[in-house]
């Protein structure tokens, strides 16, 4: 596996690529199985798979938040070989806005509602980290978890309206045996907590309407920011302990 910081060094491996099927799965790090299953999928279809690591700081509104995202980079760098990775990009502030976010990818009606409501500026960082990755990595195909459904389709989206040559691909959400899905920020809950955590999939899955489903999460502890039911699918989003939560399940319209 080769392993690069700077965009320049890669570009220079990119061309030394071509002409084979190019895989992506952009990561934060703190991987976990839900990270794997995208890899995995990519090595099995594609001719090599790069993975980036940045944790991006446009995407945080809250600066808390940022300061204590998990950093397990060792340990995803041997994950990363592990499961096939064939190089695997690590690049810091500089690397991806040399611009200083001067420049930014902004969507106007969906990135609004849901998580966007209650995280300004959110998803004008997510694009816009996305869009400077799928032009640096060039790849065929890109890999996303439906676990942040909101964010695929905001991202499909951009594809679209920016006649981007890469196809976006879903991959199902991966939960824990208790139904919790997996997220890098399950690290940060307690023990109590991460029990209680299971609470979000199990309401939202739930008969309750959406406005009963708040106040039963509210019963059992959680800080609610929303449940709404949205296009044949339910999205949720709550907070323990300070660590906030997403999940959505698909329903009947």
């Amino acid at each position: 596996m080769k392993s690069f910081s700077q965009v320049a060094d890669y570009q220079t491996c990119r061309r030394e690529l071509k002409g084979k099927k190019i895989g992506f799965v952009p990561t934060m790090g703190a991987l976990h199985a839900g990270h794997g299953s995208l890899i995995q999928q990519s090595v099995e279809e594609c001719d090599a798979t790069v993975l980036s690591i940045y944790v991006n700081p446009t995407q945080f509104n809250n600066p808390a938040d940022l300061a204590k995202y998990p950093d397990t980079i060792e340990q995803d760098t041997k994950l990363a070989e592990a499961l096939g990775v064939d190089v695997i990009l690590i690049p810091d502030y500089q690397q991806l806005y040399p611009d200083d976010f001067r420049y930014l990818v902004d969507e106007t009606k969906f990135s609004r509602t849901l998580c966007g409501e209650h995280r300004p500026g959110h998803f004008t960082g997510v694009l816009t980290v996305v869009m400077k990755l799928l032009n640096i990595v060039k790849p065929d195909l890109a890999y996303f978890g439906e676990k942040d459904y909101q964010q695929l389709s905001l991202i499909r989206g951009m594809a679209e309206a920016f006649f981007l040559d890469v196809d976006i691909i879903a991959s199902a959400t991966v939960r824990e045996s208790d139904g919790l899905a997996m997220s890098s920020r399950n690290l940060n809950l307690t023990a109590c907590d991460r029990t209680r955590a299971r609470g979000l999939n199990e309401v939202l899955l739930s008969d309750l309407n959406d406005e009963a489903a708040v106040l039963e999460l509210s019963r059992r502890g959680f800080d609610v920011d929303y449940v709404r039911s949205l296009d044949g699918r339910r999205f949720g989003a709550a907070s323990l302990g300070g660590v906030r939560l997403i999940d959505n399940v698909a329903v009947e319209k």
